[in-house]
């Protein structure tokens, strides 16, 4: 087996890749034994294959991929208990400022306007780094570009009529997607996602973590809008997710909702696997109807 040499001095790019697939691995998204290509990697997070494969080879440094010869890299299924945050690989990176910024913003640390120069006086990063990341946040949803100079934050889902809102969005959107004559599901996809939905709910009390709950909610609703083949319909989710992330009543939720949570999940995810798109829809009319109900 040839040992793959790492890269000494990762681009920011690279970083964020690899703490993605970080996260994926260590919340079960990509569970053990799933193989990792450079080419699915590429086209699942838009850029070219060249960041991915030094990507791939800074998560296999964790240990948490095996590399095998001819065949690629795949998770590993000796991962040793570690917390996600000892795993990331260190660096000065975009996702690591726009984790930041959004903690800020979340704990009103961040006023509603800013400028560059505003935004260079909080965080130790060069402009370059910073306009990449208020790019990625503006394609987000979470900040606007201000005709003159400066940048807006939209408000965050922060009281109930906001909260009814988006769920009701969500609801006429996620539903729809469903029933698209363009929707086609992904087997492996849903297999995995299943897998992260029943690793959630067999773990014990003390091993329950929010954040992990929050990123397998998400991925599962990003890939079911991903499967409508709309890519509308798909930057509507993934925005309402990332503004999810800013309210900390979503971001962390209750415990008996997380079960119950999962379990619908995997209700819609066994109606998919089916066949039966209509059934699926009227599941997920009843999930987020009683998600917003219990806010």
């Amino acid at each position: 087996m040839s040992k793959p040499t790492y890269p000494s001095r990762p681009s920011p790019l690279q970083l964020d890749l690899a703490n993605r697939l970080i996260q994926q691995i260590t919340t079960g998204e990509l569970p053990a034994g799933t193989h990792l290509t450079e080419e699915s990697l590429a086209s699942r997070f838009d850029v070219s294959r060249t960041p991915v494969k030094a990507a791939l080879r800074l998560v296999a440094q964790q240990g948490l991929l095996d590399y095998h010869v001819n065949s690629g890299y795949f998770v590993s299924a000796s991962i040793s208990p570690k917390p996600v945050p000892d795993r990331l690989v260190a660096g000065v990176s975009g996702d690591a400022l726009y984790q930041q910024m959004i903690r800020d913003r979340k704990h009103n640390l961040l006023p509603d306007t800013m400028t560059e120069t505003d935004f260079l006086e909080q965080y130790a990063v060069s402009r370059s780094l910073l306009r990449g990341t208020l790019v990625r946040m503006a394609a987000d949803g979470l900040i606007e570009k201000r005709r003159g100079q400066g940048w807006n934050f939209p408000p965050i889902i922060s009281t109930q009529e906001l909260m009814n809102e988006s769920y009701q969005f969500r609801i006429a959107v996620e539903c729809a997607g469903l029933l698209e004559s363009s929707f086609k599901a992904d087997a492996e996809q849903l297999r995995n996602s299943r897998l992260a939905h029943e690793k959630l709910l067999h773990q014990a009390e003390d091993e329950y973590s929010a954040a992990a709950f929050f990123a397998v909610n998400a991925a599962f609703h990003e890939m079911l809008a991903r499967f409508s083949n709309n890519r509308f319909l798909l930057q509507a989710i993934q925005q309402q997710n990332q503004l999810r992330r800013l309210d900390d009543r979503i971001a962390h939720s209750r415990e008996p909702r997380r079960i119950d949570s999962c379990k619908e999940h995997l209700q819609i995810i066994e109606a998919l696997e089916n066949d039966n798109r209509e059934w699926a829809s009227a599941l997920m009319r009843r999930h987020l109807t009683v998600a917003r109900d219990m806010r």
